[in-house]
């Protein structure tokens, strides 16, 4: 269903969706219908002919118009901004307001100000800010001329435009070096970013000269070939004001610019041909050290972030490389002479209980099968024969046992002398006695000739009871020079 709405609510409705949208415009016209109440603010419709737009100038915005002077210096109207005078000490502007006191109906203007809605009378009005004569206007018609030419010839590609460095160390700064903008610039600089240096390349930022500066400047950076950066920042101002940077001049500078060049020329609503050439458009000058350097706050907080992540990444890897440290320690073990002897020796200690009773069972077949035949004797050849041939079998018995033991014992002999073998092949075992095993860490091999090495490279030398690192201080194949004097 839809909201039915009184006629104050959709009134202000309207008037918040049109101051949003439109916060600040210039808008070209002609004077009519001119009316200057006792209040001093003065009333008019600009119209094309095709479209009219009521327009109120109220009395405080036509003081602020005009130009302040306080000691010699021009203040800007609209910004607040200290402006560069020449040697007679008057202001470099090329017009101005025409003021309230000349406007006459009839009269081509240029406003500048903000929309809102008269809500008594439910209608929508511009309040001006300021009014600028026929001639700014022309500037405009020039501006546009000016940007179709420059985007004919690509100096708005994005293609040719430069990635801008993070957080600069080296930055070059052209404006006027008394305005209120390069104030604002620094102490935004101050508060962002790592830190870094800053150099100011002075160049007039309004009237006839100050293209030209603006170039040579912009030329004089690339000269110098210090800067990582430069950035062109201005306060805000009229159209007439920032004509400047609306100069061929000045984009002929930008876009032959080996550096990245950041422009933060005016207020949000103030666009010139210098932002469209530029690699990077700031709205206003603080605006630009905010796209320079971020907060500190951020970076603070990026560390944070980083610092964890390499502290995780850590402990990863120091879990895989003791993982795998732990399978090359069980298969190097595995594959050791000593893990191999402690086999052997496993194994014969196995077979030693089968060798016995092995060892029995024949000696308890041979006895048997020897009582058998000295009984079938006894019966053959009677008790004399027998008692001989017992008294020889009680040799041969004795021999037999007396062969046996000398078996053993060579055999025992044998197997002393395969473990005294396997002992001596441990490569380990001459480091108990002081030796020590020396690796070339760059081939990995162990060193056996002095010439495998030279001077420089790195040894790993491995003792009894750790490692010791080392560096080859001479080439293996020379002596020191004191020795070869003895030889």
């Amino acid at each position: 269903m839809s909201t039915i709405l009184t006629v104050s609510e959709l009134t202000r409705s309207v008037k918040s969706l049109l101051e949003a949208e439109f916060p600040f415009v210039w808008v070209r016209g002609q004077v009519t219908n001119l009316a200057r109440p006792a209040s001093g603010h003065v009333y008019f419709t600009l119209t094309d002919g095709d479209a009219a737009l009521s327009v109120v100038w109220f009395r405080s915005a036509q003081r602020s118009a005009e130009p302040v002077s306080r000691g010699g210096e021009r203040i800007n109207p609209l910004t607040g901004e200290v402006e560069e005078s020449d040697e007679g000490g008057a202001a470099l502007v090329a017009g101005g307001s025409p003021g309230a006191g000349v406007l006459e109906g009839g009269q081509e203007v240029l406003c500048a100000g903000r929309l809102n809605v008269y809500e008594p009378r439910g209608q929508y009005q511009l309040v001006a800010e300021l009014v600028q004569a026929q001639g700014v206007g022309d500037l405009a018609v020039a501006f546009e001329a000016l940007k179709g030419k420059l985007a004919a010839q690509g100096y708005f590609d994005e293609a040719r435009k430069l990635e801008l460095p993070r957080d600069p160390a080296r930055v070059a700064v052209i404006t006027s070096p008394s305005g209120a903008a390069i104030r604002d610039f620094l102490r935004l600089a101050g508060e962002r970013g790592t830190g870094g240096e800053i150099r100011i390349y002075p160049s007039l930022v309004q009237g006839e000269r100050a293209p030209e500066q603006i170039a040579a400047a912009l030329d004089l950076v690339d000269a110098d070939g210090w800067a990582e950066v430069a950035v062109l920042i201005r306060g805000g101002g009229s159209l007439e004001d920032l004509w400047a940077f609306n100069t061929e001049t000045v984009a002929d500078a930008i876009f032959r610019a080996r550096v990245p060049v950041v422009t933060g020329v005016g207020h949000e609503p103030d666009v010139t041909i210098a932002d469209f050439v530029a690699d990077r458009r700031a709205a206003t000058p603080s605006h630009a050290a905010q796209e320079l350097w971020p907060r500190r706050e951020t970076l603070a907080q990026r560390v944070d972030v980083l610092e964890m992540a390499l502290g995780r990444a850590y402990a990863g890897w120091l879990l895989g490389k003791g993982t795998q440290f732990e399978q090359l320690r069980r298969a190097l073990s595995w594959l050791s002479p000593a893990h191999r002897l402690e086999r052997m020796e496993d194994r014969l200690l196995s077979l030693l209980p089968r060798l016995g009773e092995a060892g029995q069972g024949l000696w308890r077949r041979r006895g048997r099968a020897l009582a058998a035949g000295v009984d079938r004797l006894g019966r053959a050849f009677g008790i004399v024969r027998v008692d001989r041939t017992r008294d020889e079998v009680a040799a041969l018995c004795r021999r037999m046992d007396r062969a046996v033991h000398a078996l053993a014992e060579v055999r025992a002999r044998d197997l002393a002398v395969l473990g005294a073998t396997l002992r001596g092949l441990d490569p380990e075992a001459p480091l108990e006695r002081g030796y020590s095993l020396v690796r070339i860490e760059r081939t990995g091999d162990f060193l056996r000739d002095p010439k495998e090495v030279t001077a420089g490279d790195a040894l790993d030398i491995r003792i009894r009871n750790g490692r010791v690192a080392a560096v080859v201080a001479l080439d293996p194949g020379q002596k020191p020079a004191q020795t070869r004097e003895k030889e």
